[in-house]
């Protein structure tokens, strides 16, 4: 679950139109090198033929002649075979290492069209989503296509090229010996079909119960202190186990298809040859053909068992790999972040009107927000408060353009919030959670992501003025390397060091929604201070549960069950004598 009862949505899966359309835009954006490496492979299948065919003429200079001229014939013929290979082994050699280069290019444009479709997407999208789907997405599903582009690619068209090349040559050397040879390997295309109508599904579902296995152990992971804090070891144990069952049936599943279809195709490699050695052996005798054209065809078939085994020993890693692309391709399918890149805000004004918004699309009696209306006032400090579950945090989201409200509008200057541009919306408003996240790299880069042409002295004004005395102790200042094998900041230190990044990137509106609930009260305190000294000017939208932040602002908003029951000052609440008064009595203990 993410958010505030917000489930979890599987991302999708793109279909074999799309990763066809994905696979040929990966060709065509590179197609010099395409051609290049399918022509090279060409000549290399090319010069391959020649060997069976001269050993084929030995053959037949061996029985019809004999003396020295023989000798001599069959002395150039051999010089010729040697000469062919090893014009082949050079040919296929340079094909493969530009087939290689070709397949690292085509890796690196899919890795970073794939960072650029996540950043596209809208936050809540990539909120929602299962951690470990995204995750195994990106580094697992991507390392299985850059591996398949990189070797397996180039190695199937230098297969594929040599296998065409021979079938071509037993047809024209003898067309009744090469039909013979090519009908014994229906074997193998039944087997493939078979194998082939099958295997997609099953590598889907193994890519997603791993899926699955990698969100069940970063949730645990991550939120090991509360299953030990809360005693729900057996329970996140029960639940990885089932998991792991999970993927192991679906590993078994891939397993199965592959101890049948391998053993089959295996035992289909000697029928072509077993058929053109029977049949050729009958021709013969009868006068139909030379011998050395019934050698030739043998050697012929017997070659084409190595380019037929390396294309159906790879057509399981192809399967496995094109279902990774499918995966990786499926971020595709997710919609875009709409937004309007001529909306300027008039001025600062937030308005929410009448804005209404449910989880999951839900309607009919699931909303959480229940037709709030809210005006907050450029420069002000407003504090939102209330129990929990009242739609505090939903209403920061809405208020941040994170997500769109179901009905209603929230608004900046006029302009919806959720149709900024993502560049345009961080200079006007910056939601800041509980949730924080380092960067293994440098303090200074941690710092530096929220105005890159930022001055040393203002990284470090930054961080005073969140109380970061921690920062003058580290060993190499704002080079100090931080997650990782660097130095590792806790949970209160990664939140001050979110809000030194708030401070940076200056924005006209901060929505605090818990920001310093990691802070010890006297830390707290002590921030929220210098942050209001430094945000001053600056719209600032607290959600808190720490009522002396209340007090300290401009107004107060309180909500109950999805809407704004109470709105005021500190003092004008207390008088009223209302819900909030009784908070602030009952936080006084009076």
């Amino acid at each position: 679950m993410t958010g505030q009862g917000e489930p979890s949505a599987a991302l999708p899966v793109a279909d074999q139109e799309r990763v066809r359309r994905a696979a040929v835009g990966e060709l065509a954006a590179d197609k010099r090198a395409f051609c290049a490496v399918l022509g090279l492979n060409a000549l290399a299948a090319a010069a391959g033929l020649v060997s069976p065919w001269l050993l084929g003429r030995i053959v037949d200079t061996v029985r019809g002649s004999t003396g020295h001229a023989a000798v001599s014939t069959v002395d150039r013929l051999a010089v010729a075979i040697v000469v062919a290979t090893v014009v082949q082994t050079v040919l296929s050699r340079y094909a493969l290492n530009l087939a290689a280069q070709f397949g690292e290019r085509a890796a690196a444009r899919i890795r970073e069209r794939f960072v650029d479709r996540t950043l596209a997407l809208p936050a809540a999208v990539v909120e929602h989503a299962p951690t470990g789907d995204l995750a195994a997405r990106g580094t697992t599903d991507i390392d299985v296509v850059a591996t398949t582009l990189r070797s397996d690619v180039p190695t199937v068209l230098i297969a594929t090229m040599q296998a065409l090349f021979i079938i071509a040559a037993v047809l024209v050397l003898d067309p009744l010996l090469g039909l013979c040879g090519l009908s014994c390997l229906l074997v193998i295309a039944v087997a493939t079909r078979w194998y082939l109508r099958r295997a997609r599904t099953a590598y889907l579902a193994e890519g997603a119960a791993n899926s699955v296995l990698a969100e069940v152990l970063a949730a645990t992971a991550g939120g090991a202190r509360t299953v030990e804090a809360l005693g729900l070891q057996e329970r996140r144990i029960a639940t990885a186990e089932a998991a792991i069952a999970g993927a192991r049936r679906a590993r078994l599943g891939t397993l199965w298809l592959r101890s049948v279809y391998f053993p089959s195709v295996d035992i289909s490699y000697a029928l072509p040859v077993l058929g053109v050695l029977l049949v050729g052996g009958a021709l013969y005798d009868h006068g139909g053909v030379s011998l050395g054209t019934v050698v030739a065809s043998a050697v012929y078939l017997r070659q084409l068992v190595g380019p037929l085994d390396t294309i159906l020993m790879r057509v399981e890693l192809l399967q496995s790999s094109g279902a990774s692309y499918a995966r990786v391709e499926g971020l595709d399918v997710l919609p875009r972040t709409r937004t309007d890149a001529d909306a300027v805000p008039a001025d600062d004004r937030i308005e929410v009107s009448g804005v209404r918004y449910s989880y999951g699309g839900v309607v009919d009696g699931g909303d959480i927000l229940h037709g709030v209306d809210l005006d907050v006032r450029p420069g002000e400090r407003l504090a939102v408060v209330g129990p929990s579950g009242a739609g505090k945090s939903t209403l920061g989201r809405l208020l941040a353009g994170i997500d769109r409200p179901r009905a209603g509008s929230v608004t900046v200057g006029g302009v919806p919030v959720a149709d900024l541009p993502p560049d345009r919306l961080r200079r006007q408003i910056v939601l800041v959670t509980q949730d924080h996240h380092v960067f293994r790299d440098t303090l200074r880069d941690n710092l530096l992501i929220a105005r890159p042409a930022a001055t040393d002295q203002e990284l470090r004004a930054a961080l005073d003025a969140v109380d970061t005395g921690w920062a003058d102790d580290l060993p190499d200042g704002l080079d100090t390397r931080l997650g990782g094998d660097g130095r590792h900041l806790d949970g209160a230190r990664a939140q001050q060091l979110s809000l030194a990044r708030v401070i940076l990137a200056d924005p006209h509106t901060v929505i605090l929604d818990e920001a310093t609930a990691l802070l010890d009260p006297a830390t707290a305190r002590s921030t929220e201070r210098a942050l209001a000294t430094v945000l001053e000017g600056r719209t600032v939208i607290a959600i808190a549960h720490r009522l002396q932040t209340a007090h300290d602002a401009d107004r107060v908003a309180v909500m109950e069950a999805g809407v704004v029951t109470e709105l005021g000052t500190h003092d004008e609440l207390v008088t009223a004598g209302g819900g909030y008064a009784a908070l602030w009595h009952s936080w006084h203990g009076e």
